[in-house]
């Protein structure tokens, strides 16, 4: 890899219906506690299971909120967004900014440590094979003459 990371941002309107347990995630961030470097948004820490959220399955942890029903949320205290959230009502749409990484290099699945390319037995075994087919079609031809 040539050391870079690059992100594909996406950007998605998920509307959910809060249930006995509220929305179903945690957040961090704000201008008071800026949970990314230089960026005082709304990120998705934690995503309950069972809970609103994860029963949709769109949000995911590290997602940054734009928007709650409408209402930008840059600029704001933590706690001025979390009353945000309490106060939404039943039907919520939320603005969200999704961050995917994209893989450079090489398209396969493989961890540090792994050898790259070809397993050496998808190579060796059709070789064999090759070589046993023309050592028998030699022989066979030999005996003809």
């Amino acid at each position: 890899m040539n050391g870079r990371v690059d992100y594909l941002v996406t950007e998605e309107e998920i509307s959910l219906t809060r249930g006995p347990s509220g929305l179903g995630f945690n957040i961090v961030g704000g201008t008071d506690q800026q949970y990314v470097s230089n960026d005082s948004g709304i990120y998705v820490s934690r995503i309950k299971e069972n809970g609103a959220a994860a029963l949709d399955g769109r949000l995911q942890e590290g997602d940054k909120i734009l928007s709650v029903n409408g209402q930008d949320l840059r600029n704001l205290l933590h706690q001025d967004a979390v009353d945000l959230f309490r106060n939404a009502g039943y039907a919520v749409s939320l603005r969200v900014q999704h961050r995917l990484q994209v893989q450079n290099g090489p398209i396969g699945h493989r961890s540090e440590g792994e050898p790259s390319g070809i397993p050496i037995a998808l190579v060796l075994v059709p070789v064999f094979a090759l070589t046993m087919v023309a050592a028998w079609a030699f022989m066979r031809y030999r005996k003809q003459l």
